[in-house]
């Protein structure tokens, strides 16, 4: 017999997740979403946020809009159907941040298009705000492993589809579709070889390895 408290969590995220669904004022309709109540996602930010069906977002994740309050716009979050954003990660965009079908955030992962600025040396940091900015999208049936962090405080940064990102590493770069990268700064360990569809290890990790698709 379960637990009468986890049952009552679950209605507790069911009720939550309905009320989301209903009241938020999203950039589109959202179908089948389950977000935990704990999960920190101003009213505000929801007209710049698009999310697909049969999301799933965890406890204590906080999904942040980085632009000034009431400015109409395109979704600067896209987050495509069937992506699962496990607990306590942090999505904040300024730009652009593209979750296509299928991805997975493992626990903890954290995901900025943005820096704090720090130009003026005679100003304190955290009253310089944040930068221009880049745009960050993470490709179709990518696996974000747990304490990663993806940042691009300029340009574009993109994974191509199904790569797997290994835990606490840190992503500032681009890499091609089906590569495993790992470490601080993330650098290519495998990739796949669509000959023999086996992984092969990289001796030598470059920028251009291969064209996305």
């Amino acid at each position: 017999m379960e637990d009468p408290l986890t049952l009552l969590r679950q209605a507790s995220v069911k009720l939550h997740s309905f009320w989301v669904r209903l009241s938020y004022p999203f950039a589109s309709k959202v179908d089948d979403l389950s977000i935990h109540y704990t999960c920190r996602l101003p009213r505000s930010a929801a007209p710049r946020i698009r999310i697909g069906r049969s999301v799933v977002i965890g406890k204590d994740a906080w999904i942040n809009v980085s632009v000034p309050p009431g400015m109409s716009g395109e979704p600067v979050i896209v987050i495509e159907a069937n992506c699962r954003i496990l607990s306590r990660c942090q999505i904040s965009a300024k730009n652009s941040i593209h979750l296509e079908r299928g991805v997975v955030l493992s626990s903890s992962v954290l995901l900025h298009d943005h820096n704090h600025a720090y130009d003026d040396v005679e100003l304190p940091i955290n009253e310089q705000g944040i930068n221009e900015g880049g745009r960050i999208t993470i490709g179709e049936g990518c696996l974000i492993g747990y304490g990663a962090a993806i940042i691009c405080p300029s340009g574009e940064l993109r994974l191509g589809r199904n790569c797997i990102v290994g835990a606490n590493s840190v992503v500032t770069r681009s890499f091609p579709p089906y590569s495993i990268i790992e470490g601080n700064p993330a650098r290519l360990v495998k990739q796949l070889d669509p000959v023999n569809h086996t992984w092969v290890k990289v001796l030598r990790d470059s920028a251009t390895v291969a064209p996305f698709n």
